[in-house]
């Protein structure tokens, strides 16, 4: 993965909105997608999608009047940026602890704890 950086929290509420879409949009589709999480102005949702497109973290295509933005990175990439920043630098490397903190801050239903099992058999199956 080549991704320049990892998004900040509005970044991320754009990308969202462009994977949620699955196909590019014009800065008021993308606008109107997070007015209904919370108030933003046009102005600003432009400047954060320029940014963005500096940064590489959307492309840009210019070819027609309204521009249209779509995210350089499909989502699960994204995430796994993420999770591999958060699990360096809170949790030094340790995929236990960061597990066992998520587990603590929230309880875990049956059936996710099942699939939680059957992953970590995937991974020792991978390992041999």
């Amino acid at each position: 993965m080549n991704m320049p950086l990892t998004p900040t929290d509005a970044e991320l509420a754009i990308l969202r909105v462009l994977w949620q879409q699955g196909q590019p949009c014009t800065v008021r589709e993308v606008h109107e997608a997070l007015l209904q999480q919370k108030e933003n102005a046009y102005t600003t949702v432009l400047k954060m999608l320029t940014i963005m497109h500096e940064k590489g973290l959307v492309e840009r295509d210019a070819s027609e009047r309204s521009h249209r933005y779509s995210a350089a990175y499909p989502e699960p990439e994204v995430q796994q940026a993420l999770v591999s920043d958060l699990l360096h630098k809170a949790f030094s490397g340790s995929a236990l602890q960061m597990v066992q903190r998520a587990l603590d801050s929230q309880p875990a239903s049956d059936a996710e704890l099942d699939a939680l099992s059957a992953l970590i058999a995937e991974a020792r199956q991978r390992r041999q």
